[in-house]
């Protein structure tokens, strides 16, 4: 078979969107279908759906997951591994960047005037994402659609009170929203073949300061993260805070909406906030294995997944299982930013610029996130140095 490109193209083309790919998961997909489906042709429309579909389906950050899934169609593991590389490889350089200028400059007042006004605007920022997960993964604000998905609403309204309440991420919650959706809307043959469901088991810089005790932990609590980010990557939010705030005390609140703020501003996939605390946590160690341990779920669904997904695409059981723990996993997400915004607006200030940030993304059109918090950081140097 003739192939339209090879897969230098694609890594190329690749290692460019994880450079200049500013927007966050949205913008990112329409990208790659403007780009390789319709310009250059490289893939056709149904090739490009059915990675959606399987980025949307499965657990990892939906760019990132889609493009290892178009460097798997015809390119098998290889173009998978390579791809997936090259586009992380860029943001993930300049977030380890990033790090060593925070860990060097965060003590001196002009950095932390930076995000003084960053911080604030971030939870603006994630307010209306927050809002555009919500109607896009569980239904619109309307009377007939809340009727229609109200076990879905009902999941998402505690996975912000359990959020809130208890200010750490719940796992068991998620699976157990996905099971009872699963059970009650598509439930498996199996299921319906016996009258009891069986018991299921559920299985300066600091560049090098780090402890192998403490790689073994990113490694662990970061891949725990990736295997349940759906969608946009900013549902590991949560995941996050509870954990590298509340469990481990690895950062505090304002570290951690600093982090935020650098996934906005880099170009590429939102996630790669990981490889930022990573290197605050461990230095360029910590940041290499809470980077590697997050894109790695993402990376092993899409290639084992891959070669059977039309079958598995159909299967309205597993639909379902996804829909229930998503619900639940956006409601965290809102319960998260509640939890974070009650530490990071103090005052009058930080919340004019948080709800500044929320009107600029509704009513200017032009303006992205990048754009905001530049804005935000200039904003917040001025109000200090008044």
């Amino acid at each position: 078979m003739i192939r339209p490109y090879t897969l230098k193209d694609l890594v190329i083309y690749f290692l460019k969107l994880g450079t200049w790919g500013f927007g966050g998961p949205v913008a990112l997909v329409g990208y790659m279908h403007r780009d390789l489906v319709e310009d250059k042709k490289w893939l056709t429309e149904d090739e490009y759906k059915e990675g959606l579909a399987l980025a949307q389906l499965a657990p990892g950050p939906l760019a990132a997951q889609l493009g290892i899934y178009i460097g798997f169609v015809h390119y098998r593991l290889l173009g998978a591994t390579l791809v997936g590389l090259a586009f992380i490889l860029p943001s993930f350089i300049m977030v380890v960047l990033l790090g060593m200028a925070y860990k060097q400059y965060s003590g001196l007042p002009w950095m932390q005037a930076v995000f003084y006004g960053v911080g604030a605007s971030v939870i603006g920022i994630i307010c209306i994402s927050a809002y555009k997960l919500t109607i896009k993964s569980i239904s619109k604000l309307n009377l007939s659609s809340v009727k229609t998905n109200w076990l879905l609403w009902v999941f998402y309204l505690i996975g912000i009170v359990v959020t809130v309440v208890t200010q750490r991420e719940e796992v068991l919650l998620f699976i157990a929203t996905g099971l009872i959706y699963m059970f009650i809307k598509a439930p498996p043959a199996w299921a319906k073949k016996q009258p009891a469901l069986p018991s299921i088991v559920l299985a300066g810089i600091g560049f090098w300061e780090y402890s192998t005790d403490t790689l073994i932990k990113i490694a662990l609590f970061f891949a725990k993260a990736g295997a349940f980010v759906f969608g946009s990557g900013l549902a590991i939010v949560p995941f996050l805070h509870a954990g590298v705030v509340q469990e481990f005390g690895w950062l505090n609140e304002a570290q951690f909406v600093d982090s935020v703020a650098v996934a906005m501003i880099t170009p590429g996939p939102v996630v790669i906030t990981v490889g930022f605390i990573g290197y605050l946590v461990a230095g360029f160690p910590g940041a290499s294995v809470a980077a590697a341990a997050t894109f790695l779920p993402c990376f092993l669904f899409t290639i084992i997944l891959a070669p059977s997904f039309n079958k598995i695409a159909k299967n309205q059981s597993i639909k379902a299982f996804v829909d229930g723990i998503t619900a639940s996993v956006i409601g965290a997400l809102v319960g998260a930013v509640i939890v974070i915004a009650s530490r990071s607006v103090v005052d009058i200030p930080t919340a004019l610029i948080a709800i500044a940030s929320m009107l600029a993304l509704i009513y200017v059109k032009k303006l992205q996130e990048p754009h905001i918090i530049i804005i935000a950081a200039i904003v917040g140097i001025v109000i200090k140095s008044i």
